[in-house]
This record gives structure tokens, sequence and C-alpha cells, in this order.
């Protein structure tokens, strides 16, 4: 599956943290007319369901870096072709082609080839015809709660100023002044987050309203794919994008929830394979590129790119996954897009010395080395200019799962904590966070994932705010609003065993665990 930041086994690390076991029965809440009650699949001739490379047996998928003149790149897709290589895309404006071939020595080939930067393999199993950050399962939203929900809302009660039907248990909310927030702006359908995911239903009721399908796409396979449904997720249980989805900008519609900034439009861009589930490199730089030139002002990115948890400079093949998706994001920035990526569910210090990774390669066998996280970068979260986003609980407090680390951490936000932070105000008392699930349902999740589309949701009020504000005055404004409540007085302890879990460096201002502080919706619309 995905590196989503959310809690699901290994890819835990990515993906966002979901709920924990003991899942509640599902219930799908039609309340749109017309609301599906299943993710619906791919819309006929899209990329996930043409992207089975028909001549794909015992071939592996490669990014080749070059100069970007016309020269350079007709030179290199000569040599693709004389190494036994076929070209899948060429984003020329920054010199990343996308490429298939069987050839062992293909990598090393291309590497030899004047004006070649560096090439390598995005994978270590072959193509097949045919990763997020969450932590745990989902829990849903319970059939008798599903009921009273139908019935709150065929009452009218609610409305644009009024709590959402099932707001009460969006505890996140109103941790960073949310709710206040969308009282005084809910955002600007002028600015839009897309969701580099795996994919948005945007039949959802309270998606539906805020969703940019003139923006949205799958980028599969590595080539943008704009037909109608393409964005959607292949299958049910690939129902993280949505979830995402919901928490930056679920309309206050009197339907389930509320997003963070529910007045902004929201875009699906879908890169999860659709049968492993996993964000390989030339899906995520065909994400960012496709982003930047539609318009899109901030990017949500609740993941790690497969297969390679770390990916190290002094790997030919890593410097080249690299290599092409810090190409794809810079561009993205210079087009005025700022790209906002969770830090990950494995609680690791990004500032430590080194690292144990025992999950990588995830397509294939793991193997145990030991990293140094300076040298060696978890994509797409540690590239420059990406802010890096760790999760926090109901009481502040960082999350048990949350990777975190002095001088990577730009800014915090909620993700959940459903072991050691649970609130006792709200119906569910559920210390994760609700959202939007496909099929028109709605279910808790908790990870780093969740984390960040609340800070995408915040940046994208600031934007709404300063409309003029490019990516890095926004953010420097993300930061600035923040609020930090400092490191922890007492060592960082949450299942009181004895052993200190994490280790908080800095001061009150800027620190591993929470950066420049929890993010504040409120400030965002009001300084």
């Amino acid at each position: 599956m995905a590196h989503l930041r959310s809690s699901r086994t290994s890819r835990s690390r990515r993906l966002a943290l979901a709920l924990p076991l003991g899942v509640v029965l599902a219930a799908a809440v039609g309340f749109a007319p017309g609301a599906a009650t299943a993710a619906p699949l791919d819309a006929p001739g899209s990329s996930t369901a043409r992207a089975a490379d028909t001549d794909a047996a015992g071939k592996l998928a490669y990014v080749v870096n070059t100069r970007s003149d016309a020269k350079t790149l007709a030179r290199v897709k000569k040599a693709i072709s004389k190494a036994e290589g076929t070209v899948v895309v060429t984003y020329a404006k920054i010199g990343v082609i996308v490429a298939h071939s069987a050839n062992p020595d293909f990598g090393k080939t291309l590497r030899d080839v004047r004006g070649v930067h560096s090439a390598g393999a995005t994978r270590t199993s072959p193509l097949t015809p045919a990763a997020t950050t969450q932590e745990g399962a989902p829990s849903f939203v319970s059939k008798e709660q599903a009921k009273a929900l139908k019935q709150r809302a065929a009452a009218g009660k609610g409305g644009a100023a009024a709590q959402e039907p099932l707001e009460a248990d969006q505890w996140d909310l109103r941790a960073i002044g949310a709710d206040k927030a969308a009282e005084i702006n809910p955002g600007s359908k002028k600015v839009t987050v897309g969701v580099i995911d795996t994919g948005v239903d945007d039949t959802h009721p309270d998606l539906a309203p805020n969703f940019s399908a003139k923006q949205s796409a799958s980028c599969v396979g590595g080539k943008a794919d704009t037909s109608p449904g393409a964005w959607r997720p292949a299958k049910p249980e690939h129902y993280h994008g949505t979830h995402v989805a919901g928490e930056v900008a679920a309309a206050r519609n009197n339907v389930g929830v509320a997003g963070v900034a529910p007045g902004v439009k929201v875009a699906g861009i879908k890169v999860a394979d659709p049968v492993s589930e996993l964000f390989f490199p030339e899906s995520v730089v065909c994400a960012f590129v496709f982003a930047a030139d539609n318009g899109i002002e901030i990017t949500n990115n609740s993941y790690y790119v497969d297969p390679w948890l770390y990916n190290c400079k002094d790997d030919p093949d890593q410097r080249a996954i690299l290599d092409a998706v810090n190409r794809a994001q810079l561009y993205a920035q210079k087009k005025g897009t700022l790209n906002l990526a969770s830090a990950g569910n494995s609680n690791h210090d990004l500032d430590a010395d080194e690292i144990v990774d025992e999950s990588s390669p995830d397509d294939s066998t793991p193997v145990t080395r030991t990293i140094d996280p300076h040298e060696c970068l978890d994509i797409p979260t540690q590239l420059p200019g990406v802010v890096t986003v760790s999760a926090t609980g109901v009481y502040k407090a960082k999350s048990y799962y949350s990777t975190y680390g002095n001088g990577v951490v730009d800014v915090a936000a909620p993700g959940g904590d459903r072991r050691y932070q649970k609130p006792t105000d709200t119906p569910s008392k559920d210390g994760g966070i609700l959202s939007t699930m496909p099929g028109g349902q709605y279910a808790w999740l908790q990870g780093t994932s969740m984390a960040s589309p609340h800070a995408a949701g915040v940046a994208a009020l600031l934007k709404s705010t300063h409309p003029k504000a490019g990516p890095a005055e926004l953010q420097r404004l993300l930061k600035r609003q923040a609020d930090n409540p400092g490191c922890p007085t007492k060592p960082y302890d949450p299942d009181g065993d004895g052993k200190v879990d994490a280790v908080c460096k800095g001061g009150k201002n800027k620190n591993g665990f929470y950066g420049h502080g929890i993010v504040d919706a409120l400030d965002a619309v009001k300084k």
C-alpha cells in the first residue's frame, strides 16, 4: 500500500495515522441527491484504467534528469531508445524524462550520456501489467450517529453560520480556531488546494460544492489524465485522499463536517498505483508539474515517495529520484505554488545523527540500513521550500507517532492521538480526526497525514487574506501566526513506561516538536 502519513502498518511512516482496531460499522450517509454509496471507480479510459503497460512485463520505470534545452533532450531520447528503453513522458521545462526498460544496465548506460545529470530506477520490482502517512485503520461513523445526523440535517438545523451536524466531534477545528475563523473569512473561491494523494471522491456531498474538476487529474504512471473521474480513488479502500480533502475544504452546508477552509476550492491529483497503492516518483513528478501548470496555489502531500522511506544521495537510483521530485516541486514553487508535506509517523528525529530504516524498499524485500537523515532524505517533506508538518493531539502535545526534528519541522497541526490524548468534551471522545470518506461516509483517522491538510487549510486562509502573497511569503506568514507551546518541561514519555520516547530540542520560538508552532486559523484571517 502507499506510504500515506496515516498509520497503517509499515506505510504508516508516510501516511497519516488512522484509527486503532475495533472499527465501528460503516454507514453510508447520502445527504445529496445522487450521492455515491461507494467510492466511484475511474472512468473508462482514465489513467488508472489504462495504467498497465501492456508491454511492461520485466521492465523497470526510470527517471532520467538532464539539461532542459531541446538539443540535449533530443540526444538523451535517442540514447534511451538505443539502450532498449521507451520514453513514457518528457517534462521538458524541468529536464525530467520518464522511461521504461527491461535492460538491467539501462540506468548505468544513461548516466554516461552527455547532458544527463542523474538517472535511476524508481522501483526495485518490475512493472506489472495492470505511499501515505496515516496511523491505524479508519473508524467509521456508526449507524446510530448517521441516523441522528440525517434527522438533524432534515430538520434544517445548523447552516453556514452554525455548527455542522458532526462538528461537535471536530475538536481539531476548535483547537486551531477554524470554527471562529469561518465566521470571519471561510476562504476564497479563487484559492485552490491540490490534494496529491490516492484520489478524491468528488461526489461526496461535503466535497462536491468546493471541488474543482478542471484542476484535477490522475498522474498514475507519470502522465496526466484529465478525463472525467480520473482523479477518483480506484477502490473504496483508497480513502486517504478523500479524508484529506475534507479536512482542508469540506463545505459548511449543513451536511456532515466542516473543513479548515470551507470556502476555498479543492482539487484531486491521484498518484497512488491502483493495485499496490504506492506513490512512485514519476507519478509525484507529474503531480507537482500539473499543479503548477493549472494554477493550484497550495498542494498537500500526506505521503512519502516510494519505494524508499529515505533516499540517499550516494545511491545512483535514489539520487535520481531526489533530483526528479525536487525539480518538479521547485518548478511548482517558481510558478507560485506552496507545497506542504507530512513529517511522517515513525517518531523519528530527522535531525539525529542516524536513523535505522527497516522498511525500504517497500516494493520488494526491505533491507535494514542505518542512514544519516541529513544525507538521506524523506521526500517530499525534506525538500527545500516544502513546509514540513508534525502532528499534535487534543492536548497540544506531540502525537506519539509523529516524526520531528529541530530545524526540519516548520509547523505543527492537529493530526490526532487516539492512544494518549482523548477529548472528554466530544460526543465520541475520539482523539482522531473526523472527516469525509468515499461513498458519502465519515470516519476518524490519525496521523501526520491529517496534520498536513490542517496546515494547508490555514495556508489557504492566509492566501485568501493576502492574495498577492507568493509561496515564500505564505510560508513566512504561516510560521508567524503559529502558536508555540515550547518543548515540554518533563521528559516525553506518553506511555508512562519510564523510557523517554523523544527529545525536544530548541527554544520557545522554534523547536523540534512544533517547529515555529501550532497553526492558528483565527490569526490567519485576522492578521
